[in-house]
C-alpha cells in the first residue's frame, strides 16, 4: 500500500462478544505482530476492559455517558474509562443510534465529553439503505458531522477520528465498493473543511462496513481511506492481524 499522509488506524469493535480467553489470545497475538506504522486499538466490553495490559495495545470502550458520576444505573463515566487505561471510545455507532435511540445531538454531547476529559472518540456516521436509495447520503451524513462541529471547537476537532459506516453493510457481508467507500469519505473530509481546513487535512477517517482479511488491502488503499472500524473480524485472530497488516 503506498505511503499515507495520515498514520492508519484498526479499531476492534467486539461488540457483545468476547471473553478472558480472547483477551489474552488476541493481546498475545497484537505483541508479536510488527505494526509499527499504524495504531491498533480493540474496544472490548466494558466487563473485558480491564483485562488487556495497556502497554501494549491501545484500548477503547464501546460507549460512555454524558454524565460524569451520580444515580446513572447501567451508564459508565469518561473518569471510569479513563481509569482502566482507554484511550479511545466509540460513539454514535449506528446499533446505538438505533437501538438505544441515540440523536446526532447526544452523540454530539458524548463527544464534547469525551474531549473534556481527554479521550479520543471515535465518531460513527453512515446512512441506512433507503438513504442511499434516495440519493440522499451526503445530507444524512452532514448532519450528523454538523452535530458535532456545532459543539466543539476547531482545535478539539483534530482529536477526532470518524468512522464511515454504510448501515447498509454492517453485518450483512455486503461491502460498499471502493469508489462508493472513496466518494463518501472524500465528502466528510471536505465538508469537515468548511469548520477547519487544518482538521480536514489531518483528521482520520475510517471505513466500518464489513471489513475483513480479503478486501483491507483495497479499500484501505483509497486516497481518503485512514483504516478501518472491525467488526466481526475482530473477534477472529488470524482475521484481525490480517486486516492490521494491510493497513501498516
Amino acid at each position: 500500500m503506498a505511503a499515507k499522509i495520515r498514520r492508519p488506524i484498526v479499531a476492534g469493535n467486539w461488540k457483545m462478544n468476547g471473553n478472558l480467553s480472547l483477551v489474552k489470545t488476541m493481546q498475545d497475538a497484537l505483541a508479536q505482530s510488527q505494526l509499527d506504522n499504524m495504531d491498533t486499538v480493540v474496544c472490548p466490553p466494558f466487563t473485558l476492559l480491564s483485562g488487556f495490559d495497556t502497554q501494549q495495545i491501545k484500548l477503547g470502550a464501546q460507549n460512555l455517558s454524558v454524565y460524569p458520576n451520580g444515580a446513572h444505573t447501567g451508564e459508565i463515566s469518561a473518569a471510569m474509562l479513563q481509569d482502566v487505561g482507554c484511550q479511545y471510545v466509540i460513539l454514535g455507532h449506528s446499533e446505538r443510534r438505533a437501538e438505544q435511540f441515540e440523536s446526532n445531538e447526544l452523540v454530539a454531547d458524548k463527544v464534547k465529553v469525551a474531549l473534556t476529559a481527554g479521550l479520543q472518540p471515535i465518531v460513527c456516521v453512515g446512512e441506512p439503505l433507503e438513504v442511499r436509495q434516495s440519493g440522499k447520503v451526503f445530507d444524512y451524513v452532514a448532519a450528523q458531522l454538523d452535530a458535532v462541529t456545532q459543539v466543539i471547537s476547531q482545535q478539539d476537532l483534530l482529536e477526532v477520528v470518524v468512522a464511515y459506516e454504510p448501515i447498509w453493510a454492517i453485518g450483512t457481508g455486503n461491502t460498499a465498493t471502493p469508489e462508493q467507500v472513496q466518494e463518501v469519505h472524500a465528502f466528510i473530509r471536505n465538508h469537515l473543511g468548511k469548520s477547519c481546513q487544518e482538521a480536514a487535512a489531518k483528521i482520520r477517517i475510517l471505513y466500518g462496513g464489513s471489513v475483513n482479511a480479503a478486501n483491507a488491502a483495497q479499500i484501505f488503499a483509497q486516497p481518503d481511506v485512514d483504516g478501518g472500524l472491525i467488526g466481526g473480524a475482530s473477534l477472529k485472530v488470524e482475521d484481525f492481524l490480517a486486516i492490521c497488516q494491510a493497513a501498516n
